[in-house]
């Protein structure tokens, strides 16, 4: 019986590290650790972005990576990585994006708190960011 019950104990614990590893992107929580304003995820960053990717970037920059950090990797203690499957198109569109910076958001994935209205953002600039997001997400195996 009790042969039984550790061969079962070790099935599952394997089952679980198999299933925690295989996310499906090389975006990898951090290891150390972590420090408050710290990255939450690793990014691989494309080798090049879209010319609207790189105006994405520089409105992210200028307006979302004080929360969701540089690279959108998150920020410990701030704001959630949209380089994460959380984000993947299929979960959250496009369309969640434009409706997260002008309604803002209530927490639901994560324990950051809710997301306030982004003020000063015009749709052209959110959609820049939208393909900024996308393409860090591509480059990191979320499709």
């Amino acid at each position: 019986m009790n042969k039984l019950v550790i061969a079962g104990g070790a099935a599952l614990a394997i089952a679980a590290g198999i299933y925690l590893t295989q996310g499906g992107t090389r975006a990898q929580e951090t290891a150390a650790a972590p420090t408050e304003g710290g990255p939450i995820v690793q990014v691989t960053l494309p080798a090049t972005l879209s010319d609207d990717a790189q105006i994405g970037k520089r409105a992210f920059d200028a307006v979302c990576a004080a929360c969701h950090g540089q690279n959108a990797t998150g920020k410990i203690g701030f704001g959630p990585p949209l380089v994460h499957m959380i984000y993947e198109p299929n979960h959250h569109g496009d369309m969640s994006f434009f409706m997260a910076v002008e309604q803002g958001v209530r927490a639901h994935h994560w324990p950051f708190g809710n997301m306030p209205p982004q003020q000063g953002l015009t749709r052209a600039d959110v959609a820049s960011i939208v393909t900024y997001v996308r393409e860090l997400q591509r480059a990191n195996g979320i499709q």
